[in-house]
């Protein structure tokens, strides 16, 4: 192996000096890695000693540089190649650095990644896109960042993340979507890292998305609940957020009360959960009905009176009518029988 060197230096000397025709071929050797590295070697020095001119290599050796690397034009290796984008050796060709990529042969730069893509590793052909729960809002990327705590992306290549909405929330990072919050909790900021409990005096069922208020005559005096309750017979509910207070034993409540019911003393009285009439009150309700009656019947008569006087007034100058007295000469006259 120390001779196949020795040659090879012996016969790159000879070319340098003009003794004799460089036949030189730069392809790899296939016997060892040790051949290979010292036929490395010797291209490089072969290359270094014979930079001021191409025609003492052999270029028809040159072959594109394969997807994922470019050629590198500022070697012999790839300058002295009649085409762009093609070397003598594999060496001359240079991976694709992390966030670049190359899909076709023999090309002399690498692309940089679009946002919602990556390059994790040199000699990329391709890049990947940001798989949902991440993304990458810049070219070039090497990888992609996760959504934080209240934001999430369902696609693929994001360029960003948005943020929950009202109504659910993401307590963790690379979240892909929002959860709604469980029946008695709410969230009622976007971009929700967790849900808050109810007030009491509020619900939320499972079909709402905000807590809502205790309806007229029911109260919910616990945190996060998913209903009210209605304020039970015998109690008053002033407030959702209060428990029920006790009616007083003069007053009545029925259920669903939001304060207690009196009744008037002087002509209603408490029986049970109502109001009723009071004895006084009947007695009076029935005078004041027979004294109605009577007007009623009063009102009847006097019109009645005040009819006949109309009729009467208008019938008394037919009544007062006299003949007009004939006159007569003599005695009066006798009928003949003519």
């Amino acid at each position: 192996m120390e001779g196949s060197s020795a040659a090879l230096l012996a016969a790159a000397a000879a070319c340098f000096l003009g003794l004799g025709l460089c036949q030189t071929t730069l392809s790899p050797s296939t016997e060892s890695p040790t051949s290979s590295e010292n036929m490395t070697a010797t291209t490089a020095f072969l290359l270094s000693t014979t930079s001021s001119s191409c025609s003492t290599l052999n270029t028809s050796a040159c072959a594109a540089c394969l997807p994922g690397s470019h050629a590198r034009n500022d070697t012999p290796l790839c300058s002295c190649c009649s085409d762009p984008g093609m070397c003598l050796q594999e060496e001359g060709c240079q991976l694709c650095n992390r966030g670049h990529f190359q899909p076709h042969v023999g090309q002399l730069l690498c692309l940089p990644c679009a946002q919602g893509f990556y390059s994790s590793s040199a000699g990329s052909h391709e890049c990947t896109a940001c798989s949902p729960g991440s993304y990458s809002n810049t070219s070039g990327s090497e990888s992609c960042f996760s959504c934080s705590p209240g934001f999430y992306t369902s696609k693929q290549n994001a360029t960003s993340c948005d943020p929950c909405p009202q109504g659910t929330f993401c307590n963790a990072s690379s979240c892909t979507s929002c959860q709604l919050c469980l029946p008695g909790s709410e969230s009622l900021q976007t971009a929700a890292k967790e849900c808050t409990p109810c007030r009491p005096g509020m619900y939320k069922s499972v079909v709402q998305g905000m807590c809502q208020i205790c309806s007229s005559g029911f109260f919910q005096v616990q945190w996060g609940q998913e209903h009210c309750d209605i304020c039970p017979e015998y109690y008053y509910c002033p407030s959702p957020d209060v428990n029920p207070v006790l009616c007083p034993s003069d007053a009545f409540c029925p259920k669903g009360s939001t304060s207690p019911g009196y009744c008037m003393e002087t002509f209603l009285r408490k029986v049970g959960q109502r109001c009723e009439l009071a004895p006084v009150t009947i007695s009076l309700l029935v005078i004041g009905g027979g004294m109605v009656f009577v007007f009623i019947v009063l009102m009847v008569l006097r019109r009645r009176r005040e009819v006949d006087q109309e009729l009467s007034t208008s019938r008394a100058p037919l009544l007062r009518k006299e003949r007009v007295p004939a006159h007569f000469y003599g005695a009066e006259p006798v009928y003949a029988g003519w």
